[in-house]
């Protein structure tokens, strides 16, 4: 970490919204205006749109990162997390990774911690649920999935294979529905590779408490993405939820009982926890209550976008939508980061802010390979899609939203040599434990061993 004698921006976040704005400040500053500090737990910020296409082994999951420090060279990048800030003396108190905490002085603050998987006190969740909010956990989950097959192929009891080929999605929106359809497709496709599995011995369920998923495209959309799901073979349970799931037994509301090796909860998000202790203005759910400028309320020197955000909805509040709010997706993500990038610039400046609008321009869901949905938005018209020419409209739209030209290249390059090798069905799961079979290897052996040894030396 340096020192520094020029005001400091400190940016708390290296998400989405902590990445685009840290470059946008950069790239308006004038030289020696300012020092910009980035403080993230992770080096690199993860594109989460892509994750579900990781678990399918879609993407190279290198590929759907972003290295902060190559991308703001000149900016400080400090590994670790901000865990209090005192407002009076403008100072943030530091934890890296490694080390005694300390405090760094700022004058100008940014808060873009982002979200964090939103769970309930459901037993067995904690010790059995896999997440979908970084990149490890898409990763993990690949790795699990096709372990899942390894096992299933190998054992003779019978309740250990339906266990094994058995699996629990609870949340049916974007995450939800897309991580279900990608990981379908690709146990699909692997089960080609092994002798005693077809697709009808697998069971995929994906259950959510609303009454519909997919809500994010409109209830047409959503019903033809429902209806997509169920005719390859996946059981759909709405208007429910999961009351347990204690060493895998899981229990629905509706009364129905699995036992599943893979719980994948994808049931929403929330804002980060640790904002409660940072002496912000707080929203009725969590979120930093921001003006229309992206100022916190109530400040005039601290800036916020993103998921940990409650951004008020201008363009549709001009349109008559009382109460209307920005919803935490990545298409107001990116435009926040360079609104809120803007005003800072003209804080320090003394200049007016700017209010940020955005109107709503669709979404697009991917379902596997050559399925997905697609609401676009031109002015008044609403253009619906399915099938592969939606598919080809989320992938176009996310290739191309991809933070820096390096991973668009690097993600394209991996969807053109899909279209031309097949899927790798390789299960990597000693990655999660590296050293494991090292330290069989070089651990002591036992006493009770080594004693015949010693004897015989002796004689």
């Amino acid at each position: 970490m340096s020192t520094t004698e020029r005001p400091r921006i400190l940016v708390v976040g290296g998400g989405y919204v902590g990445l685009y704005a840290a470059k946008r400040i950069m790239k308006k500053m004038r030289y020696g205006e300012a020092t910009v500090t980035v403080v993230d737990p992770r080096s690199y910020m993860t594109y989460q749109p892509f994750l579900p296409e990781v678990a399918a082994g879609s993407i190279s999951p290198r590929h759907v990162v972003v290295p902060l420090r190559r991308v703001l060279p000149k900016a400080e990048v400090l590994t670790g997390r901000v865990t209090s800030i005192d407002q009076d003396r403008k100072v943030a108190v530091v934890t890296p990774l490694v080390g005694e905490a300390y405090e760094l002085p700022f004058d100008y603050l940014v808060i873009a911690l982002g979200a964090v998987s939103r769970t309930f006190p459901i037993p067995g969740l904690a010790e059995q649920g896999i997440g979908m909010k970084g990149v490890e956990e898409g990763i993990g989950l690949r790795n699990h999935v096709l372990e899942q097959l390894d096992k299933a192929e190998s054992t003779t009891d019978e309740n250990v294979r339906r266990k094994a080929l058995t699996f629990v999605f609870v949340g049916g929106g974007f995450a939800g529905a897309e991580t279900i359809g990608e990981v379908e497709d690709m146990a699909r496709d692997a089960a080609k590779y092994y002798s005693t599995i077809k697709r009808e011995d697998m069971r995929f369920i994906l259950v959510d408490a609303a009454d519909k998923i997919l809500p994010e495209v409109g209830p047409k959309l959503g019903t033809w993405g429902k209806e997509h799901l169920e005719s390859r073979g996946i059981e759909i349970y709405l208007n429910t939820s999961m009351d347990s799931c204690v060493d895998g037994h899981v229990v629905l509301k509706n009364g129905l009982e699995v036992d599943s090796n893979t719980i994948v909860w994808t049931a929403g998000v929330k804002p980060n926890p640790v904002l409660a202790r940072y002496g912000l203005p707080l929203g009725p759910r969590g979120h930093v209550d921001a003006e229309p400028t992206l100022q916190v309320k109530g400040t005039d020197y601290i800036w916020t976008a993103g998921d940990n955000a409650q951004v008020p909805d201008v363009a549709a509040r001009k349109a008559g939508v009382e109460n209307a709010w920005c919803p935490p997706n990545a298409q107001h993500a990116l435009r926040q980061a360079k609104v809120l990038g803007d005003n800072v610039i003209s804080g320090m400046r003394g200049f007016p802010q700017s209010e940020y609008s955005h109107s709503n321009k669709g979404a697009v869901a991917g379902l596997g390979l050559h399925k997905g949905v697609a609401m676009i938005v031109m002015g008044k018209t609403k253009i619906k899609l399915k099938g592969r020419l939606a598919w080809y409209m989320h992938r176009g739209y996310h290739g191309m939203a991809m933070p820096t030209w390096n991973r668009k290249i690097r993600v394209f390059a991996d969807w053109t040599l899909g279209m031309f090798l097949k899927r790798e069905v390789v299960s990597l799961g000693a990655l999660e434990t590296p050293r494991e079979e090292f330290y069989e290897a070089a651990k002591p052996a036992p006493a009770a061993a080594a004693a015949p040894a010693q004897k015989a030396k002796a004689s």
